[in-house]
């Protein structure tokens, strides 16, 4: 079906209302509903690898075949019947301070399992500040779209984000709060001061510093080139008080976040452990929390308490004249 010249673009009466999306058809009973009962614990809430099933008409047929590729992937019966908790990774080249990320998710996928969970890695778009045109700030919006949509169209209980840099973490928050599955975040972090002539220096106030003192020719090629070399020696975000810092912060506030997971630096064992109690909660959320239950289409518009409600259209009454109930005066 073609939608305004788009292949593939469902029509807004075919398109999986909130409901559908959410609660995947039951099962019929048979050998896979004892594993789908194994997962969701006998209630019949699809939860698990069960979660939005792929749509193939068949509840039964696209249960068994997501255990056909799962156990191509090395996952057995036991894997497949533990909650699932999918790690969001934002590892990228194009983004210098996620470099560390991959130990940072391999901390949070131990986590997941020695909690009794199941981690499922997934990637989402990266926004790194410095190799990103013209502006990472034009694609923050665009990132929290992918990062909801991916949530909610693969099976998770729980869902943790990897972050970091500027505009990832905002990002992520616009997704958690219309992704309907519980969310933590874990950033990577802000790097480790470097030094430079006995001067500390850091990412990236001293950047612009730095840069003024070598356009006002105070510092030489020589001279600026070893300055570039101490200004981001680590992993991690800019440890000043930036975008960065600010929005780890936040999170943490918010609650999104477990406590003491805002400040840690990128190369410290406590960021790591951190990670590690991250992964632990987020696994251990799926017998916590209620059955998932239906929603209401997503984009559905309700009218605004502050909206004024539509007058009743006038009845002309016999004695009124024509001109004067056209134009509604009295």
């Amino acid at each position: 079906m073609r939608v305004d010249g788009l292949p593939g673009a469902l029509a807004p009466e075919s398109r999986p209302t909130g409901e559908e999306r959410l609660v995947p058809d039951r099962v019929p009973a048979g050998d896979v509903v004892s594993e789908r009962d194994a997962v969701s614990g006998g209630g019949g809430v699809p939860t698990g690898v069960d979660r939005n099933s792929t749509s193939y008409g068949d509840g039964a047929f696209s249960a068994f075949l997501r255990r056909v590729f799962l156990s191509g992937a090395g996952h057995d019966t036991e894997d497949l019947s533990r909650p699932v908790v999918g790690i969001a990774d934002l590892t990228s080249d194009y983004n210098p301070c996620h470099r560390a990320m991959p130990q940072l998710r391999a901390r949070v996928e131990r986590g997941v399992l020695h909690a009794g969970g199941l981690p499922l890695v997934f990637p989402t778009m990266s926004l790194g500040e410095t190799l990103t045109s013209p502006t990472a700030m034009y694609y923050r919006n665009l990132a929290a779209l992918e990062t909801e949509e991916l949530i909610r169209a693969q099976p998770m209980d729980a869902v943790v984000l990897l972050g970091g840099c500027d505009k990832t973490v905002p990002a992520q928050l616009m997704a958690a709060a219309s992704a309907e599955v519980p969310v933590l975040v874990e950033v990577v972090g802000p790097m480790i001061t470097g030094s430079w002539h006995g001067e500390r220096v850091g990412a990236c106030t001293d950047c612009r510093r730095m840069w003024a003192r070598h356009r006002a020719g105070e510092l030489d090629e020589q001279e600026i080139t070893e300055v570039r070399g101490a200004l981001a020696t680590t992993a991690g975000t800019c440890m000043v008080m930036g975008t960065a810092s600010t929005m780890a912060a936040v999170t943490e506030a918010l609650g999104m976040m477990l406590p003491g997971g805002a400040t840690p630096p990128a190369p410290t064992g406590q960021r790591l452990r951190h990670a590690a109690a991250t992964g632990r909660r987020a696994a251990s959320w799926r017998a916590a929390r209620p059955p998932a239950r239906s929603s209401p289409p997503r984009r559905s518009r309700t009218p605004s308490p502050c909206s004024r409600p539509s007058a009743a259209p006038r009845t002309p009454s016999s004695t009124s004249s024509p001109s004067r109930v056209a134009s509604g005066s009295r």
